[in-house]
């Protein structure tokens, strides 16, 4: 869909009616004099975060804070 620019003045006196267009998808470029200032495009609805859904398909160790701790600690220490 293309762009619709209107300057401030119009934005202002009808943002009711620009805000649902942009809602309904389309981008509205707001300008003054002539230079575009601003656009006004719908909100993308947030992905939804799903907790836990791993749950009893991993599993994480007793000693999973040590493993490999012997070869980290030569890489600090050079040992």
């Amino acid at each position: 869909m293309a762009e619709t620019v209107v300057n401030l003045y119009e934005a202002k006196t009808r943002l009711s009616l620009l805000v649902e267009r942009a809602a309904a998808g389309e981008t509205i470029v707001i300008a003054k004099a002539g230079r575009p200032m601003a656009r006004l495009v719908p909100v993308q609805k947030a992905r939804r975060i799903r907790l836990g859904s791993l749950h009893g398909r991993i599993h994480v160790p007793e000693d999973f804070d040590r493993l490999a701790s012997d070869e980290i600690e030569a890489m600090f220490h050079g040992r």
